[in-house]
């Protein structure tokens, strides 16, 4: 095992983060990130201080030899528990690509970001935030995943964002099992404008079972016009492509 290998199952078996490891020695997280990924080596007196902290040799700490707290397969299940990678390539001092997942909080931020906290422009993880998130919990222009929160675009179980789709969905164009929205179409449907659905509740409802203004039953053939005529009569500024869907959804 060389020195980067070691420096990550010595500080992992001692309940460090990278921080509180600089802290300890006087250098910052970002000097132990380098060294862990093998882009630096610390001078001589780090490696006294990084000895005598790890209770170990200079020989031992540079891998010239084995130290105890190795003890065979624990500390190679610690270290493969989890995984860093930090791209060189920085746009605008932010990594290109930063993958940092594990058992425990791991934080990645870069232009493409995969980590158990993830940020970026390209968010991957079980929380994520960027321009394109995909997470169990994710926020982003356009956000997928179980609970997401898109500006613009958002899909998952519970979804909420200019457009929405899931499970449970709220947005001002939104469809789900449960959609609420100025536009929803769902089996429950409630919009301020016009909602299709199972149940729909608007100012114009089209489903089985109704309430609003005005009604049709979704059932009901040959009243794709009337549909229309309806929406452009009491919203003549709804976009064509949602008359066009709305006035489609009953039977032909």
């Amino acid at each position: 095992m060389d020195f980067k290998e070691k420096l990550i199952c010595l500080r992992k078996q001692s309940g460090l983060s990278q921080e509180n490891l600089g802290d300890k020695i006087g250098v910052t997280r970002q000097t132990v990130s380098k060294w862990e990924l093998g882009e630096t080596t610390p001078d001589m007196d780090k490696l006294i201080q990084l000895a005598e902290l790890f209770g170990i040799t200079i020989d031992e700490l540079v891998g010239k030899e084995d130290c105890p707290q190795e003890n065979g397969s624990l500390c190679m299940r610690q270290y493969t528990g989890h995984y860093e990678y930090k791209s060189k390539k920085c746009i605008g001092g932010v990594p290109l690509i930063h993958i940092n997942v594990g058992t425990g909080t791991y934080k990645a931020k870069g232009i493409i970001a995969i980590g158990n906290f993830s940020k970026g422009i390209i968010s991957i993880g079980l929380f994520s935030m960027g321009l394109i998130s995909l997470g169990v919990f994710s926020l982003g222009l356009l956000a997928f995943g179980a609970m997401t929160l898109g500006l613009i675009l958002a899909a998952g179980a519970i979804s909420a964002g200019a457009i929405a789709f899931g499970g449970i969905a709220v947005g001002i164009v939104a469809c789900g099992g449960l959609a609420v929205g100025m536009y929803a179409l769902g089996g429950c449907a409630i919009a301020s404008q016009i909602a299709a659905g199972g149940y729909a509740s608007a100012a114009i409802a089209i489903g089985d079972k109704t309430s609003g203004e005005t009604v049709f039953n979704i059932h009901a053939a040959g009243q794709e016009q009337a549909i229309k005529e309806a929406i452009l009569s009491k919203f003549p500024g709804t976009a064509k492509i949602l008359v066009d869907i709305f006035s489609k959804v009953s039977a032909k």
